[in-house]
């Protein structure tokens, strides 16, 4: 593996893990799950699984318009880095303006049958419109930026999601405290602000 492609894939790493780290309903659920230690296999490979595909698809067609159409790769520049730019700013706020629920709740019982779980873990990330922003639309347009490594770009994206899940529910017993405190989430919003409007002006300033 040459440099350039360990540099690559590390990108895709940080930005796919600075978008899955915030706080939300399939994080609290793949959490709850690893608690009670119930269909963390299923719930942890669905998750991983799901962006993995929704990865492929905006490295795919976001390479392929660029492909087609040149100038789009600036057009997509430009909007990703606004996007980058808007999230980072959020995730900012979050961090220095916490609300007052601003950590996961593992709390609770865990979905009661295997199905149940595959089923309430497909609902969470299948009709969560915010996936599709996050892996189709703005990681395909970051990924385009690197041109011929947008696969590797995209791989290291994939690789942060399986990561994060399998910590998630296999380390669950350890994080659940950690987690549950919102000081831990300030600190990994701050992180998320300080990667997403770094890209977000990278990009803007290569357009």
């Amino acid at each position: 593996m040459t440099y350039g492609t360990l540099t690559t894939a590390l990108a895709g790493f940080g930005t796919g893990l600075s978008l899955i780290v915030a706080i939300g309903a399939q994080n609290a659920f793949v959490l709850r799950q690893g608690v009670h230690r119930h269909a963390v296999l299923w719930v942890v490979g669905i998750c991983a699984l799901s962006d993995a595909v929704l990865i492929g698809l905006g490295v795919a067609g976001v390479g392929a318009v660029v492909t087609a159409w040149p100038a789009a790769l600036t057009a997509v520049a430009v909007a990703g880095g606004l996007f980058l730019l808007g999230y980072g700013l959020l995730a900012a706020r979050r961090a220095l303006r916490p609300a007052g629920a601003a950590a996961l709740d593992a709390r609770g019982a865990a979905t009661g049958s295997a199905r149940a779980a595959v089923l309430t873990c497909l609902a969470l990330t299948w009709l969560n419109p915010h996936v599709y922003l996050d892996t189709v639309l703005l990681l395909g347009s970051v990924a385009s930026d690197h041109g011929t490594g947008r696969w590797v770009f995209g791989a290291g994206a994939a690789a942060a999601s399986l990561v994060w899940f399998a910590a998630l529910g296999y380390g669950s017993r350890l994080l659940s405290g950690l987690l549950a405190r919102p000081r831990a989430w300030r600190a990994l919003d701050g992180l998320v602000a300080a990667t997403m409007l770094t890209m977000g002006g990278l990009l803007l300033a290569g357009a």
